[in-house]
């Protein structure tokens, strides 16, 4: 009947109402198009940044930009070719290369984002999360929960870099950013071996009693050590005899993610193994720790070294092979994020 109304009013008032709708900030869903996909069409596409380029651009930086001039840090942002020019590496996530010159520091501030660190190279510099002084080494997860003051200092005569990654584009979305400064004039520069939060909850299936609240959304443990997440890998592939294996990084005191918003992985494939195709909703940021081999991402293949960071769309297949060393890969994903919304898949794929 409404169609037939329209017909026999003639085109005219039917224009007339599409121009209504626009002038009260209307929009007729009859008229819309790819507003419910038969799968993900994320904007972002798979692509790879090579380690060459990163090293070679940030050594520069390191020597024409100081952190005074640079803002408070030196960053390089990874910039997803799909998304118009965004400063993110997927929909959800933010991730970047973080380089620290010798004796340098970067003062302190907070902001509500959520953020990480994975060392991709060196050691000796120091993080300190609302005061407690983490230091930082190759292959070491560090967190930085929303609203902790953090600030970094590097004593050694050797720069570093590592991966940040934050769930920034999330906040942004819901408009929830905020940002205030530390004291500029005031950079603690302690250098203790061992983290209050090392002391307290990195020993397993062990919390202290009466210490933790756990209405914290964030895991009380602030650095997950490298070495032992090369035992726990190890250990895994020792006992299975299998070619592959995934390890997770969880909160010590409850069946958490480190984080509320970004899941943190380990994935380890032996000389010549590989890691069959699988595809899961939500984006991945992935970092190449050690080893070379082969990533198939959607219809992209990428060939991998040490300190390449490659993104995973939504839905998109994914595959790695490893080439004749053993191949180390850092995973971090909003995952927790979907989980709670309860529109997380996974699935192996052809």
């Amino acid at each position: 009947m409404t169609t037939k109304r329209f017909v026999a009013a003639g085109h005219s008032d039917l224009d007339e109402l599409y121009a209504d709708f626009a002038a009260h900030d209307l929009q007729p869903l009859w008229e819309m198009k790819g507003l419910l996909t038969a799968a993900p069409a994320p904007r972002m596409v798979p692509f790879r940044w090579r380690t060459g380029d990163l090293m070679k651009l940030g050594q520069r930086a390191m020597e024409l930009v100081p952190i005074d001039r640079g803002g408070d840090r030196r960053v390089l942002a990874f910039a997803n070719p799909g998304l118009s020019g965004a400063p993110y590496a997927t929909n959800s996530l933010w991730a970047a290369a973080q380089f620290l010159g010798p004796h340098e520091v970067a003062p302190a501030h907070r902001h509500s984002p959520a953020a990480l660190r994975f060392v991709l190279e060196g050691s000796g510099v120091w993080t300190l999360v609302n005061g407690d002084p983490l230091h930082m080494g190759r292959g070491d997860l560090v967190l930085t929960p929303s609203m902790c003051f953090h600030q970094h200092h590097n004593p050694s005569p050797r720069s570093m870099v590592w991966l940040d990654v934050l769930d920034l584009p999330m906040i942004d979305f819901l408009d929830a950013i905020f940002f205030e400064e530390g004291p500029l004039d005031e950079v603690d520069q302690r250098t203790d071996p061992v983290s209050g939060s090392e002391i307290n909850y990195a020993h397993p299936g062990i919390v202290p009693v009466g210490l933790y609240d756990p209405a914290t959304p964030h895991s009380p443990l602030l650095v997950y050590r490298w070495a032992d997440t090369d035992t726990a890998l190890e250990a895994i592939l020792g006992a299975t005899g299998e070619s592959a294996a995934t390890v997770r990084f969880k909160d010590p005191t409850r069946a958490a993610d480190v984080m509320p918003t970004m899941r943190c992985e380990m994935l380890r494939v032996r000389p010549r193994g590989e890691l069959p195709p699988e595809r899961q909703t939500g984006s991945r940021v992935v970092a190449v720790l050690a080893g070379g081999g082969t990533a198939t991402v959607a219809d992209q293949e990428y060939d991998l070294r040490a300190g390449d960071v490659y993104v995973i769309p939504s839905w998109a297949t994914h595959a790695v092979a490893a080439s004749d060393g053993q191949l180390d890969l850092f995973v971090t994903s909003d995952a927790p994020v979907l989980e709670a919304l309860h529109v997380h898949r996974t699935e192996p794929a052809r």
